[in-house]
């Protein structure tokens, strides 16, 4: 018997090894479903968004609100989708659409829809909203504002020491504080390297209108500028058509585009740098922490330069000198550590 015992012992403990492994790898598959399941809470999440007046396909910011979304429902499964109002008499209906449909989160991307999201907000205590370029400040809403003035601030230094007119261009779309933000740091920037350039200034009243970004440069260049900054949404998109029209018959002009990289939509023949506003990051990273139960509601999240928030684009290295990006460089990390402030107007 003890014989018996002794050659089944090795057994035993082999049987229990493996007991012991399943049980194990038991616990890691529960682990994995729950995983997963976390997952899919996420891929519940419905999020809406909203434009202001100009289109979703704008190369500015309603495009980059958009690709937040578009990525969110890449990583994670969430239900996007946006409308386009037409008129003022369709914001409120369209933010209403989403809200009456259940979605998690309506973004509004605009300052121009702060009206109608305070109002729909107040009447739907249950319902979160977000909303760019705004410094609303109501429980259910989770505003994002930018320091534009600090990023067009380093816009303006290029601009000032690579004019050769010592003429300057500023196209703005609504003459409203977040634009007064632009061409205020672009004023400053440029007086802060070359206070002998004029900068000139213009604002169309719309954000969605090409035809009037095209009059309106042409005007400026007209008037000797070589180097115009727009902060217009689609208009802005008429500044680059009467540029590359210029540039086909033998000028040589610039514009510096803003919110996104534009130089990849117009190419880097006609674009200088752009001014970078990260709508699609704070759009992405707000929605992504209401899924983690996290959502800034109620607060107004500022992002600047230190905050990694705005910046030059990627495709400056391309067309403006090493030593006038130096220069960039040397007035960025003032503005990080407080020995400048932009102002905002």
């Amino acid at each position: 018997m003890k014989k018996t015992m002794k050659a089944l012992l090795p057994l035993i403990l082999i049987f229990t090894l493996v007991i012991t492994a399943c049980g194990q790898k038991n616990d890691t598959g529960n682990a994995g479903a729950a995983g997963t399941d976390n997952k899919q809470e996420l891929k519940k999440l419905k999020v809406g968004m909203v434009t202001d007046l100009g289109s979703v396909n704008d190369k500015s910011f309603n495009q980059s609100a958009w690709e937040a979304l578009q990525k969110l429902k890449k990583d994670f499964g969430f239900e996007v989708k946006y409308l386009e109002p037409k008129t003022d008499g369709d914001v409120v209906p369209n933010l209403n659409q989403f809200v009456k449909a259940n979605y998690d989160l309506t973004w509004a991307t605009a300052f121009t829809l702060a009206d109608a999201v305070t109002q729909l907000s107040k009447e739907n205590p249950d319902k979160m909203f977000g909303i760019v370029d705004s410094d609303l400040v109501l429980p259910n809403v989770a505003a994002i504002s930018f320091k534009e003035q600090e990023g067009s601030f380093l816009v303006g230094v290029i601009a000032g020491l690579t004019t050769k007119t010592n003429k300057i261009g500023f196209i703005g779309g609504m003459d409203i504080p977040v634009i007064k933000r632009f061409e205020a740091g672009f004023r400053e920037g440029i007086k802060a390297v070359n206070p002998d350039a004029k900068l000139i200034v213009n604002y169309t009243g719309l954000f969605n209108r090409v035809d009037m970004g095209k009059s309106a440069a042409s005007t400026i260049y007209n008037d000797g500028a070589d180097i115009i900054f727009h902060a217009a949404g689609l208009t802005g998109n008429g500044v680059f058509n009467e540029a590359k029209e210029r540039n086909s018959k033998g000028g040589k002009v610039w514009v510096i585009g803003v919110d996104k990289d534009q130089s990849l939509t117009f190419g880097d023949d006609v674009t200088l740098t752009s001014m970078i506003k990260k709508v699609d990051e704070a759009v992405y990273q707000a929605s992504k922490k209401l899924a983690e139960g996290d959502f800034p509601a109620g607060k107004v999240t500022l992002m600047g330069l230190k905050e990694n928030g705005v910046d030059i684009a990627p495709n400056s290295k391309t067309n403006v000198a090493p030593e006038v990006l130096a220069k960039v460089e040397e007035y960025r990390t003032k503005i990080i550590n407080g020995e400048i402030v932009v102002p905002e107007k």
